[in-house]
């Protein structure tokens, strides 16, 4: 979409002025203070600023706190975190007891209602996967499909499988993992595709519902100082079409980038050519796949067998043949793409595909992005620079996936794992995100898994694969201006200069000159979309 800046006269007033802080403008220059009309900046610098500061300007002094352009995230799963910050937090229990007890406390408070959130993890509570048999006890009214933090299971409890008709007799879908006990009845524990076997017979939310959540995720979304969230959805047009009704009543407060389903990109085509691309409070256009699953479901699609199951190399979630068929043609209708790729082979197949469609569509300025590439063979990281692919990552999984990568792919393989710096050094576009809610949507919790490597058990406080480290420089560079430019919008967003749009994040502290652990401890003061503080806290 054309972006025509906004025309100001060069001596009009400022609306608002930030004088007195330490700016970040991702130019590579440091400055001091923002001049704002309208939603555009059109000032940088005390004396620019000063010259058009008249008395019905707003003067904010920022006292010293740290103002750049605001976060973007690469990679979240938008309305189903929304949709946990009213659910049981499961993450955090540190056994079988705590978790069934959680799970016994959200029944009871919503009784029949389908219980839905609040991810679980395994390694957090002893390592072994939980079943149906745990929960049916405390649910024996209410469906229950709560899912793995990597959002590649599910944990059905016997309601919820009843429902879906699940038995002995259900066969793996393709790409679906059923698990199953030694006598071969379902564990309630279904991986990848099975999980569809269960979503059809959910009901959905009303619209009112929806809206509702996702007004709680925005509001949760701009404290962490966030601007806009890029959604690459796979499976369906859920999230989208909520975005689309909220934006009909008028801003959103948080921009959003909302990718569908690649398998759907007729549908999406058709809407490009009606209606366009969007506007920057909700754009679309993008599409997204899955070539595999995650690594902590041993879905995730590796050239050689997992170490600690040699009967499986993984899964692929979308057949090879299919995903290429999709890709061409989406590619050749002028839709951005982007491709869920974990493992080694997945992450080569999804690299070759793109080559294939650049070599058959020709050349032109596509953005293909690759959401996680998390293990890479070596060989491969400098294809991402050289097939300009863009490598969509989420620190924040670093420091949770490294308490027990190894065990699932050996050491040899950690070469090539997470491989911020590496890539980086190569010459590739590195985006920065969270993968919210499988992990924390507050961008300074990526940067400081980025920056330190240090697993959340602390058994690595030197840093897990600490040869991947990057600066915090870095890291705010990935966070804002990749990000713009993974979007298609580094003309106006992820810098803070004059034209650009008012999208700005103070801190408390600047976290370039803090030590690493207190990374974790700096505050949003301000989030400003637009030119509109949309959220300011209590240290402002």
């Amino acid at each position: 979409m054309p972006f025509a800046r906004s025309a100001f006269a060069a001596d009009a007033p400022l609306d608002c002025a930030l004088v007195g802080g330490k700016v970040w403008t991702g130019t590579g220059a440091r400055s001091d203070a923002i001049g704002i009309v309208g939603d555009r900046i059109v000032a940088v610098g005390s004396d620019a600023v000063k010259a058009r500061t008249r008395a019905s300007t707003r003067v904010v002094d920022l006292g010293g706190a740290f103002a750049m352009p605001a976060f973007t995230d690469n990679h979240t799963h938008f309305l189903m975190g929304s949709d946990t910050l009213s659910q049981p937090d499961l993450l955090n229990v540190g056994n079988r007891a705590e978790f069934v007890a959680r799970i016994a406390a959200a029944v009871q408070a919503h009784p029949g209602d389908w219980l839905l959130g609040g991810s679980w993890d395994e390694q957090r509570i002893g390592g072994e996967l939980p079943t149906r048999h745990w929960i049916d006890a405390v649910s024996p009214n209410t469906p229950i499909a709560i899912p793995r933090t990597d959002l590649h299971s599910f944990l059905c409890n016997s309601v919820a499988l009843k429902l879906a008709g699940i038995t002995r007799n259900t066969p793996d879908p393709a790409g679906g993992v059923i698990v199953r006990d030694a006598k071969g009845e379902p564990t309630g524990v279904l991986k990848d595709n099975a999980k569809a076997l269960v979503k059809r017979v959910i009901p959905p939310l009303t619209h009112r519902q929806l809206e509702a959540s996702l007004r709680g995720g925005i509001a949760h979304g701009l404290k962490c100082g966030i601007a806009q969230v890029h959604i690459p959805d796979p499976f369906d047009w859920d999230c989208f079409d909520a975005l689309r009704r909220l934006r009909a009543k008028g801003e959103t407060d948080m921009r959003f980038y909302n990718f569908v389903p690649l398998r759907d990109w007729q549908k999406m085509a058709a809407l490009v050519k009606a209606e366009g691309r969007g506007d920057d409070w909700l754009r679309w256009g993008g599409l997204k796949a899955l070539v595999d699953g995650s690594l902590g479901a041993r879905t995730a699609l590796f050239h050689d067998p997992y170490t600690d199951d040699p009967q499986t190399r993984g899964v692929r979630v979308m057949p090879l043949d299919e995903l290429r068929e999709a890709v061409i043609a989406a590619d050749r209708a002028d839709l951005h793409i982007t491709v869920h790729a974990i493992g080694d082979e997945a992450n080569d197949d999804i690299l070759d595909l793109y080559a294939e469609a650049e070599a058959l569509n020709g050349k032109r300025d596509r953005r293909f992005r690759v959401e996680h590439a998390q293990h890479i063979a070596p060989a491969t990281i400098p294809r991402f620079a050289r097939q300009k692919v863009i490598a969509s990552v989420q620190p924040y999984h670093a420091v949770d996936d490294g308490r027990w990568a190894v065990k699932r792919i050996g050491e040899k393989r950690l070469n090539g794992t997470y491989a911020f710096s590496s890539l980086m050094k190569s010459g590739a576009t590195v985006t920065f995100g969270s993968d919210w809610p499988v992990a924390p949507l507050s961008p300074m919790a990526g940067i400081h898994a980025a920056v330190t490597r240090r697993t959340i058990d602390g058994a690595n406080p030197e840093g897990w694969l600490p040869d991947q480290k990057v600066s915090v420089e870095q890291s705010l560079t990935a966070y804002t201006v990749a990000n713009a430019y993974a979007g298609f919008q580094e003309d106006r967003l992820g810098r803070i200069a004059p034209g650009f749009l008012a999208d700005i994040t103070v801190l408390d502290s600047d976290p370039t000159t803090i030590d690493s652990e207190r990374l974790l401890k700096v505050e949003v003061l301000r989030t400003i979309v637009g030119g509109r503080e949309r959220y300011t806290g209590a240290g402002a």
